[in-house]
């Protein structure tokens, strides 16, 4: 009964919240009501590093930087963006609501570099704890109501050398399975799990493989999509000079969906990303579901597309950012059509289709025993956490008063303005116009669409109601 309440409080909010869940159907993610695929293009989103990940703020809880960031987001034409570090005790309605209306997705990583909150990868047996899976549950609890929650990612480059191989892989597994058991239980809908892999051909493949397996006797231990971090196209390069066919001879049947979690070498400088029409053509996309570039802020690494005065918040537009602009607005998105693949609503849940476990896979030791049931308890109870929620907005939420310039230095003479492109709460403007919405990230939720929706939701409570006691 529990889990029936859930499911009939979930189709209400999807009615009223229009933006369209994504999941997972055989290789590709697809969105959930117009059947189309969809294919991330999006980028990294970590402003000021994980390091900047406090008690008191992170990248999605300052409603002013989100403001800043999500019109030039918009005017990138990106529909996702990768977050490496939360702090789920902070409260992340605004910006969440923010990204939805806007038509942007998040993919989440349940990591960060403070104590108790990620996997030693030479020692995961002494930070594979209650404490540790606490705020990984945290973290999926409060993230599991807000419909472009897209996918949630168990690691990041944990396996990236030799000691790491030997100690680390089972414990990700675990983990996975872990994550995958606390949705199961708690979530109206699947959500997907992954893991975002070091582009590092030693260990890169087989844990794919291992990674892809399901373990006998154990249900859902497997990753839902593969995420691979690869720096190999650099400068004026194609496709097989890049080694971009290996990649996609490497994962050409692999079972679930693999995309890019980074990329955008940065050797050849300023950078054009030319590989972008190729990541999006038939070469590549029966095998890769796009990718997200890294990074948007400028750190010290020298990857950004833009730069940030700390001291004024103003926003210094990169000629990587224009170049990648212009590269996204000249690739179109993969359609169904392009795929070839039929649609069936009743595969709209992620299927298991993942290969039996072997006993071995090259480079990997994975004989390690993970102290077993730790996350039981949590799975079964349920962790305490403020749950996120789409919220009204008003347009203080969306003043932002930093300046904007472009790669030369000059401001510019139009700052990036917010646009609606799903109906999401109530965003109460006057300024930033509405507009359509942009190649299959939702529709505009219409009068007639409410007053169906809230018909359906009428009828499944009478069918229900009926059940139980006639």
């Amino acid at each position: 009964m529990h889990r029936l309440i859930i499911g009939v409080l979930f189709f209400v909010s999807s009615v009223l919240a229009d933006i369209h869940p994504i999941e997972i159907r055989g290789k590709h993610f697809y969105d959930s009501v117009t059947d189309e695929p969809f294919f991330i293009r999006g980028i990294d989103y970590q402003p000021g590093g994980s390091s900047d990940v406090t008690d008191e703020k992170d990248p999605l809880s300052d409603v002013s930087v989100c403001a800043r960031d999500i019109p030039l987001f918009q005017d990138l034409g990106i529909n996702a963006v990768r977050v490496y570090s939360l702090n789920p005790d902070l409260n992340h309605d605004k910006c969440m609501t923010m990204l939805a209306s806007a038509g942007i997705y998040l993919i989440l990583d349940v990591n960060s570099p403070l104590i108790n909150q990620h996997l030693n990868r030479y020692e995961p047996w002494t930070t594979y704890n209650p404490i540790y899976l606490e705020h990984v549950f945290k973290l999926i609890a409060q993230f599991i109501p807000y419909n472009n929650t897209l996918g949630f990612i168990a690691g990041n480059e944990i396996i990236n050398d030799k000691r790491s191989a030997q100690r680390s892989p089972p414990y990700i597994k675990q983990l996975v399975g872990d994550m995958k058991g606390y949705i199961k239980a708690h979530s109206p809908r699947a959500i997907p799990v992954g893991y975002s892999a070091a582009d590092d051909l030693k260990y890169r493949v087989s844990l794919s493989k291992y990674l892809e397996c399901e373990d006998k006797g154990t249900h859902d231990s497997s990753v839902d999509f593969y995420g691979v971090n690869s720096y190999q196209w650099c400068g004026d390069q194609d496709f097989q000079s890049s080694g971009y066919d290996k990649l996609v001879d490497a994962y050409k049947d692999y079972s679930k969906p693999v995309f890019f979690s980074e990329f955008g070498c940065n050797e050849v400088t300023p950078r054009k990303f030319g590989e972008i029409p190729t990541l999006y053509s038939d070469r590549m996309y029966h095998t890769f579901s796009g990718g997200l570039v890294y990074e948007f802020t400028q750190e010290v690494n020298n990857y950004g597309l833009v730069s940030v005065n700390e001291e004024t918040g103003d926003v210094y537009l990169l000629e990587d950012f224009e170049a990648l602009k212009n590269q996204y607005k000249q690739t179109p998105h993969p359609t169904s059509t392009d795929l070839k693949i039929s649609q069936d609503k009743s595969t709209s849940r992620i299927v298991n289709n993942s290969p039996a476990c072997t006993n071995k896979y090259t480079n990997l030791d994975i004989t390690a025993k993970v102290v077993p049931k730790l996350a039981t308890e949590f799975i079964r109870k349920g962790v305490k956490c403020d749950k996120g929620k789409y919220v009204n907005l008003d347009k203080s939420d969306l003043t932002c008063n930093s300046k904007y310039y472009d790669a030369n230095g000059n401001q510019l003479s139009r700052s990036p303005k917010f646009s609606i492109v799903n109906e999401v709460g109530s965003v109460k403007l006057t300024g930033p116009e509405k507009k359509a919405s942009n190649s299959g990230n939702g529709l505009r939720l219409s009068r007639t669409n409410l007053i169906l929706g809230c018909s359906m939701v009428l009828g499944f409570i009478l069918d229900i109601v009926s059940i139980m006691f006639f």
